[in-house]
């Protein structure tokens, strides 16, 4: 998976993981369970899409 790709709040999560908000600000946290659907973005962020920042599974 692109470690760049966003994922709009709503869309099925691909891979269980922390995700970060993409405000660029680094302050926004989801964990996320693959299967699921994203959650919004929290009120009063700016951004508008999700980013894994770190994988439940990494690959070794």
């Amino acid at each position: 998976m692109n470690e760049k790709e966003s994922f709009r709040p709503g869309e099925i999560v691909p891979d269980s993981g922390i995700y970060e908000c993409n405000c660029g600000q680094h302050h926004h946290w989801s964990t996320d369970v693959k299967g699921h659907r994203f959650p919004p973005v929290p009120q009063g962020c700016s951004g508008s899409a999700w980013i894994l920042k770190d994988p439940a599974h990494p690959a070794t």
